[in-house]
């Protein structure tokens, strides 16, 4: 299993971030090969809705001008702060000019909304955010793993989805990128 190898991977984290949206990835990409980077808002650990602590290994700052190759954005109450970070937004905004793969599941949309990169995009998200996706110019639908690659250069791919139960398709699509084997979603 190392589909990943050689990849490196962002993890958003900031307080009440929702746990099983954060770690379920986590480790299924350390699985799968990838150097984990996770970054925060400023405190050096973050505790996630149901508690679990995550320890980050430095802030949003501290990551910004470095290329990634994916970068997940876990759900939760977190995205409602980290969108307020403009390095945050940056890194979001840059990894999707070097063509990286950007992932966000359940109210991780927001802070795709605050990144102002769903213009013409077809994304997915919890039920609650879907009026703010669309008013950011998204193409929102209600399935469990949307994939958008608008085919132009410097794009990059999103990839969303709605809620913990999506996590097997979320997870197993953003892999399937780079393994390059299509899968049944």
């Amino acid at each position: 299993m190392n589909e990943l190898k050689g990849k490196n991977v962002l993890v958003f984290a900031g307080p009440d971030f929702e746990d099983r949206e954060l770690f379920y990835p986590y480790y299924r990409f350390k699985e799968a090969g990838a150097s984990v980077k996770v970054a925060g808002l400023g405190a050096p650990e973050y505790l996630g809705k149901c508690g679990v602590p995550i320890t980050v290994d430095g802030r949003y700052e501290d990551f910004s001008g470095q290329k990634w190759d994916l970068v997940l954005i876990p759900g939760g109450w977190a995205p409602d702060k980290i969108r307020m970070n403009p390095s945050a937004l940056e890194i979001v905004r840059s990894a999707l000019r070097q063509d990286a793969v950007v992932a966000a599941i359940c109210h991780a949309g927001w802070v795709l909304c605050s990144a102002n990169v769903l213009e013409g995009r077809k994304v997915t998200s919890y039920m609650a955010i879907k009026d703010d996706m669309i008013h950011a110019g998204a193409d929102w639908v209600n399935e469990e793993v949307v994939l958008d690659r608008s085919g132009k250069a410097g794009t990059g791919t999103i990839v969303t989805s709605r809620t913990p139960d999506d996590l097997p398709a979320f997870t197993s699509q953003i892999i399937a990128l780079f393994a390059k084997v299509p899968i049944e979603v």
